[in-house]
């Protein structure tokens, strides 16, 4: 018997001893949850004398898994985990149905398809239902099949509550996919959650064996659990009821892959007599920050209430920082690193820079470059190394230089015109046998023999290329580029698919359009797309790291979930932007989740910004400052200046607007922007019938309602609130709209 419990505070003691029965630990954060949980196990194993074999731990993450089995280790001795059952919700699952998956009509050798393995199935099934990829893409397919089975939802309930366009072809794909993956003898990632229940439902001694042999069951992050992982979870431990879940409620963040917060808001509901302790003592933050997160997220009403308490000084007050665009914060926040550097002697590796979307990093990893200082984008790579990011830039250096095959080759099919590789090769041959360039082939395809469907695919290729370089001779690069996207459709595909990495794509080939705008306003004489171009290879060929690991972190908050930094910025805190939903109650409750899980990243200061003016598709758009800033504590937040928010005027003065100079390049002043709320003052009317204000139906996205109307003729674009997909911007003149 070892005494592991003088390590740990009192509440931490209390919930490793209580090993009977169901216990529920709320582990705020920085609250030391790994600890518990693996001090419960070396507890259960040296002191209660349980066999590791008795005991499941399921995690989230293969490191995670790796860490927890490590620190039982150290606890005990080298090789006290062996027998132990942790690892991730899927790879345990896949153990298991090695063992029994026969007895529900699979070979225990079955495949586990990888995402493209079940993308290509999915486009099986498609072409067999005759469900054309450009009405319904074959990544919506994917991801509403698998939002589907990790809310254990089988192919009989979708299709029968299927709704919208989307839904309703997906149900049927759905249905035919699952024969497919039968037939194959191969299960995809979703299922290796929902075939245990499956298992378990057609053979109940096949679950009172592993309820025996599981006596005691431990899950972490609960909070983050799906509908198919809670089922597993509360069918094995149903016998024994030693089930142990720590998560933290004011942490859950990922409803948009299927996490679902009542999971461990209604624990206490599944199981009338669980204990439940509060980790409350927080070992990584200062008073004044724990105070902030606090007051954010006690706005929230879906919670289980808990404070935080530091066990450190008060320590500073939070910094907001105001800026007049998003260079301008951007170069606010390189500001305080080089000052804080300086003065308090901070590394590099000390800051972390947070933004709500993906597309923001883009204006910091300029400024940083620019001010020579060392960073790297965690969770996600460069803004210029992104695919879509690459594939447009493609298309302006061909336009420049129609000798650049390479870039020819990278966007022949982008979007996807169906020229394969075979039909490249015999352009190619053409092009020897006619001694011209590989583009110079394509312009004289109708010379070539080729098929009536490549010769059409091909002219249309070159037809959108003559017109982007016609633009090119007298327009901006805006102007290039704005009409690359008309003319492709590309950034309405992304949309069309409406998946979270396609939504994402599209918002980083918006932030390109912006800074092409911002480009173009402020080098109306020497802007050439030359220059442009000149600037994103400079920019791609910047060494993030410098061989060194002393740098800035850049990163989504999202990807910040389980780090810390003892300085931290979180940008961009702007109504639409952060929080970027907040239509309904339960959307705006996880984006202030979010924004707690922020700002409780941080250990010694935390600095909160956002800009008057932000360029969005394109355009200067006037921002209001987030709601969430208004609930923190005002006493604990100043002002650069140094006054605190408690002490300003009720109306706070304007940011300032001071001089539009910025260090990549002089401005010029632009035209004021508009208020946020004029586009609602008055309906806006159009030749196209569309106004603000009238129903209208979507194929892909379904009925909606338009919020405003931009332009005219063929650049019109028009804003819709769908009841399904949520807002879009779309060109009319693609968009197909029937008014209701």
């Amino acid at each position: 018997m070892t005494d592991f419990l003088h390590d740990l505070n009192e509440v931490q003691r209390n919930a490793v001893s209580a090993t009977e029965g169901p216990v529920m630990v709320l582990a705020g954060a920085g609250s030391g949850k790994t600890r518990v949980i693996t001090y419960r196990i070396a507890y259960l194993i040296s002191n209660e004398g349980v066999s590791p074999n008795n005991i499941l731990a399921l995690t989230f993450t293969n490191k995670a898994a790796g860490e927890m089995r490590h620190r039982v280790d150290t606890l005990l001795h080298a090789g006290s985990s062996s027998g132990l059952w942790i690892g991730t919700f899927h790879s345990i699952f896949a153990r298991l149905l090695r063992t029994y998956i026969h007895l529900i009509g699979y070979d225990r050798n079955f495949s586990i398809f990888d995402s493209d393995d079940s993308k290509s199935l999915i486009r099986q099934a498609m072409t067999e239902l005759n469900i054309s990829q450009d009405s319904v893409p074959v990544n919506t397919i994917q991801s509403l099949i698998s939002r589907a089975k990790n809310g254990f939802i089988l192919p009989a309930e979708f299709h029968r509550n299927a709704g919208d366009y989307n839904q309703q072809k997906a149900a049927q794909v759905y249905e035919l996919y699952t024969r497919k993956l039968k037939e194959n003898n191969a299960l995809d990632f979703d299922d290796l959650l929902i075939k245990p229940i499956e298992l378990f439902n057609e053979h109940p001694e096949v679950l009172e064996e592993l309820q025996d042999a599981f006596r005691y069951i431990m899950i972490d992050e609960y909070q983050d659990t799906n509908k198919a992982q809670y089922l597993v979870a509360k069918m094995l431990g149903a016998r024994h009821r030693n089930i142990f879940v720590v998560g933290d409620d004011a942490q859950s963040i990922y409803s948009w892959r299927g996490a679902d917060i009542s999971n461990i808001l209604n624990f206490q509901d599944d199981y009338h007599d669980a204990l439940t302790f509060k980790l409350v003592e927080n070992y990584r933050s200062t008073g004044n920050i724990l105070k902030a997160a606090n007051s954010i997220i006690s706005r929230n009403q879906r919670q289980i209430k808990k404070e935080l308490i530091s066990h450190r000084s008060e320590g500073d007050p939070l910094t907001l920082l105001e800026a007049y665009n998003e260079r301008n914060e951007a170069e606010k926040v390189g500001d305080h690193i080089r000052s804080m550097r300086m003065k308090q002697g901070y590394e590099f590796r000390s800051f972390a820079v947070f933004y709500r979307t993906n597309a923001q990093s883009r204006v910091l990893e300029d400024v940083m470059r620019q001010s020579r200082i060392p960073y790297r984008i965690f969770g996600s790579v460069s803004f210029y190394k992104r695919r879509e990011i690459k594939d447009a830039v493609a298309y302006l250096r061909f336009i420049l230089n129609e000798r650049d095959s390479e870039s020819l080759l990278r966007i022949i099919n982008f979007p996807p015109r169906k020229i394969g590789d075979v039909s490249i090769g015999k352009l190619k041959d053409f092009a020897e046998r006619e001694g011209v360039s590989l583009y110079e082939a394509i312009r004289k395809a109708e010379e070539g023999g080729f098929q009536a469907r490549l010769v059409t695919a091909l002219t249309s290729f070159s037809t959108v290329i003559e017109s982007l370089k016609e633009i090119a001779e007298n327009g901006t690069v805006y102007n290039v580029l704005s009409e690359l996207f008309t003319l492709t459709s590309i950034p309405l595909l992304l949309q069309a698919e409406n998946t979270p990495e396609s939504l994402a794509r599209h918002e980083n080939l918006q932030e390109l359009l912006s800074m092409a705008r911002d480009f173009s306003d402020h080098n109306p004489d020497a802007g050439s797309l030359g220059d442009f171009l000149e600037n994103i290879s400079l920019a791609s060929d910047y060494e993030e790291t410098q061989d060194s690991d002393n740098y800035v972190s850049l990163m989504t908050v999202h990807a910040a979930k389980g780090l810390e930094f003892p300085v931290v910025f979180v940008t961009g805190l702007e109504e639409r932007l952060f929080p970027l939903h907040g239509q309904e109650p339960e959307e705006l409750e996880e984006e202030r989740r979010l924004f707690y899980v922020a700002v409780t990243r941080a250990q010694e200061k935390i600095f909160l910004s956002w800009a008057q003016s932000r360029y969005h598709y394109g355009q200067p758009q006037h921002c209001l400052k987030s709601v969430f800033i208004s609930e923190i504590d005002s006493s604990i937040v100043q002002t650069e200046g140094g006054v605190f928010l408690s002490d300003r005027p009720l109306r706070d003065a304007p940011v300032s607007t001071a001089p539009s100079f910025s260090r990549g390049y002089p401005q010029k002043q632009t035209a004021p922007v508009a208020t946020q709320s004029s586009s609602f003052d008055k309906p806006k009317a159009s030749r196209s019938g569309l106004r603000s204000g009238i129903s209208v139906h979507h194929a892909v996205f379904g009925p909606g309602t338009v919020l405003d109307v931009q332009g005219t003729g063929a650049k019109q674009k028009v804003r819709i609130s769908f009841r399904s997909a949520g807002e879009k911007t779309l060109m009319v003149q693609y968009a197909n709209l029937k008014i209701q």
